[in-house]
């Protein structure tokens, strides 16, 4: 981000997937009996009319299918509802599983509920990768999982998400700030200071793999901007790659911008339109949960994209919502502060959007 943007693993054969989906299978009906009674059905995937993840039974015979825009391999149940997605070139997989909700209470009354488990592959995928003993394996561990994804990630920085510390005494999630108060800003204009990534959030040095060691400040403690969230979401936690700047390294930029216009992952929307303020997309159909969404905010970056998201899908409302680290609310949020969260309709976000990729 710019320090003047506005903001504050052969083919599984049938009998294969139905012993992994067994022993989920009862345990996922009655955990999202009650939320499903509670709100509509979440799309997983939105990129084809009428898709929807699996509200329904799991039985029979299992079928993998090739889709295109993106190019993705699908696995579908026996009544033909998608159990899973994995996009070409992209590490981040979708998959159905026990309904949660989330939701942040202190600054919104929006909720997400949603059958969706987003977690990062070993490996990008390709096609054919489901023949793989790689993929078997991964699938076999984390299909029915209820261990921590991303989604529960994200909101372990939210107002009020309780510290959790590792076996050092470090915490490493917890409620979030943005940045330390900026001495020449004001309310809505650069109230607070950009530039704080997971490290300084953490307080302690990291060294990334091409071997640049970053110092924590300690006035940014607990602290991180837009784009330190992503990379502390997908790359402390999630364990993708890191790049130490926009520059230096392979795997995920430091900035908004870098993040936008790098190798990594899939452009699942492309930036369009002419520099600087770039052309917003005509359709968002083609978004995923977990997708990584990109806005021009801000007149002053010139042409540089200034802010960045991860999209959640669909909350109880229906609109199509994200989650960012935000100064308005002085930290990752789902809320009003500063703009709604949401991707439809013309307010702030949706008007800004201008580009998405799929790590």
């Amino acid at each position: 981000m710019s320090a003047k943007s506005k903001r504050g693993r052969p083919v599984l054969h049938g009998v294969t997937v139905i012993a992994l989906l067994a022993g989920s299978a009862y345990l996922t009906v009655e955990l999202r009996k009650d939320e499903q009674a509670k709100a509509p059905a979440v799309q997983a995937i939105t990129d084809i009319p009428n898709l929807k993840s699996g509200a329904g039974n799991t039985a029979g015979e299992q079928t993998w299918e090739r889709l295109k825009n993106p190019d993705r391999s699908v696995l579908r149940g026996g009544d033909g509802d998608i159990l899973a997605s994995f996009t070409d070139g992209a590490r981040t997989a979708t998959l159905t599983g026990p309904s949660r909700t989330f939701d942040e209470p202190a600054n919104t009354s929006t909720r997400v509920v949603t059958e969706n488990w987003v977690r990062l592959m070993p490996e990008a995928w390709t096609k054919g990768a489901e023949k793989e003993q790689w993929f078997k394996d991964w699938f076999k561990e984390y299909y029915g999982s209820e261990e921590d994804d991303l989604f529960a990630f994200a909101f372990q920085y939210v107002e009020g998400a309780p510290v959790k510390k590792d076996d050092e005494g470090v915490p490493y999630a917890g409620d979030a700030s943005f940045g330390p108060l900026n001495p020449d800003g004001s309310e809505g204009n650069d109230l607070r200071l950009e530039e704080s990534d997971f490290y300084d959030y953490l307080g302690i040095p990291y060294t990334f793999r091409d071997g640049t060691t970053k110092e924590p400040q300690s006035a940014r403690y607990r602290s991180i901007d837009c784009s330190g969230f992503i990379r502390t979401v997908f790359g402390y936690r999630g364990r993708y790659p890191l790049m130490a700047s926009d520059d230096t390294g392979d795997g995920l930029p430091r900035t908004a911008n870098g993040m936008a216009r790098s190798k990594a992952g899939v452009d699942i929307i492309k930036l369009s339109g002419p520099e600087p303020r770039y052309e917003r997309p005509k359709s968002i159909s083609v978004l995923q949960p977990g997708d990584l969404v990109f806005f021009k905010l801000d007149a002053r970056t010139k042409s540089r994209l200034d802010h960045t998201g991860m999209y959640l899908g669909t909350d109880t409302d229906g609109h199509q919502i994200f989650i960012s680290s935000r100064e308005e609310a002085n930290g990752p949020t789902i809320g009003d502060k500063g703009g709604t969260s949401r991707l439809d309709g013309n307010g702030y976000y949706a008007a800004t959007l201008r580009s998405a990729k799929r790590l």
